[in-house]
């Protein structure tokens, strides 16, 4: 009898040989066959793995995928993008190999010197049934400023594996917004690498509503004094959502700044992981890191796992964390219906508010006006018409 797991990595082969044939680049290729041969050796990562421990996967594993394409150029990469992805950590689990062997490349280049007045953006919607691999690179040239914004949606069961690679160039000034509003069905892995030059500047708002089971890795490094970084983020979850955020910010050099702000608000039974990781290397003085993560459950069903970490290897810097897990005040609900709202709507209002903080962040109109009815939709009710 033939196991599922060899079957399916079979029909894995048989695709990512057609693939490799159209490939014309053979630098891209020898890297597509490395990354293969590292998912074929590891498959996906299990709860024995620590940084999974929390987030299984079985069920993304044991689907029967058809893998989909968004139709981006094959064309032959520059040799300073092949070089990026050339660092691309695809050896980090079975979810980064997989992506850079099915990788569709797009390329973003934001020229020195020059401000992008309009967002740059991105639909990497998946369709029903498939299995999807973007891999986008961004540079932000020399004394550039612009706006990146991804948006991921999908109708039904989908699976969403994507990479983003940025670089920072020095004096440059990145926004970049990243909404994850997938089916309830679907499943979503992402990774994020940044890498940051000499007084750059990235600004970071991750939106979490979507997919049965999502995991999100962020990597962000400093390698030149003067750098500053926000990473923040919002997930909100109910029925049985699953949604896991990993992050590892690496203060190399001295004198740079990192925020990480990330709230979660979890009804019924779902589940949120958050690990956030701050390295302050032996050199790097200087630094200021502040780190918090904060929950609101609305159910007595409803879990998180939270763990927020500082490694610091110097003395000369100004580090802070903190996590918090708890469910509504009384006191406020108490205030809010004393001023005639009814408990159903007090509720939301102050669920509203505690997930506003992150959603006001976001710069573009559009996008913030979806993300307030999305969230709007999730407390079932309209407060605009009710206050």
């Amino acid at each position: 009898m033939v196991s599922y797991s060899a079957v399916k990595e079979s029909r894995f082969a048989e695709e990512f040989r057609n693939l490799t044939g159209q490939e014309g680049d053979q630098a891209v290729r020898g890297l597509r066959e490395r990354a293969f041969e590292y998912y074929k050796a590891n498959g996906f990562p299990t709860p024995r793995h620590e940084d999974w421990k929390y987030t299984n996967v079985a069920e993304i594993a044991k689907r029967d995928w058809q893998v989909g394409t968004y139709g981006f150029s094959l064309a032959e990469l520059d040799a300073d993008v092949l070089e990026i992805v050339e660092r691309f950590r695809f050896d980090r689990n079975g979810f980064t190999a997989l992506n850079l062997a099915f990788a569709e490349f797009a390329v973003v280049r934001i020229p020195k010197d020059t401000v992008v007045e309009q967002p740059i953006e991105f639909d990497l919607s998946a369709p029903a049934g498939k299995a999807v691999f973007p891999h986008v690179i961004v540079v932000a040239e020399a004394g550039s400023k612009a706006t990146l914004v991804g948006v991921y949606e999908s109708e039904g069961a989908s699976f969403t594996n994507a990479a983003v690679q940025i670089i920072v160039e020095d004096n440059a000034n990145l926004t970049h917004y990243r909404v994850q509003k997938e089916s309830p069905e679907a499943f979503h892995y992402g990774s994020t690498e940044i890498t940051l030059g000499r007084g750059s500047v990235y600004n970071s708002t991750n939106i979490n509503l979507g997919g049965a089971i999502s995991r999100h890795d962020i990597e962000l490094k400093f390698t030149a004094e003067g750098a500053e970084a926000w990473v923040d983020g919002l997930y909100m979850l109910n029925g049985t959502q699953h949604s896991d955020t990993h992050s590892i910010i690496d203060h190399q050099v001295p004198n740079c700044t990192s925020h990480q702000n990330y709230k979660g608000v979890l009804n019924d039974k779902s589940r949120g992981v958050f690990n956030g990781r701050v390295f302050v290397r032996e050199n790097a003085s200087g630094t200021d890191a502040q780190q918090s993560n904060k929950n609101l459950l609305l159910s007595n069903d409803a879990r998180v796992d939270t763990k927020p970490q500082l490694e610091i290897f110097n003395d000369d810097v100004k580090c802070a964390h903190g996590a918090t897990v708890g469910q509504l005040e009384e006191e406020e609900l108490f205030y809010l219906k004393t001023r005639g709202l009814d408990d159903e709507l007090a509720r939301n209002l102050l669920t509203y508010g505690f997930a506003e903080e992150i959603i006001n962040k976001i710069g573009i109109e559009k996008i913030k006006v979806e993300l307030d009815r999305a969230i709007l939709n999730r407390l079932t009710t309209d407060l605009g018409e009710r206050i």
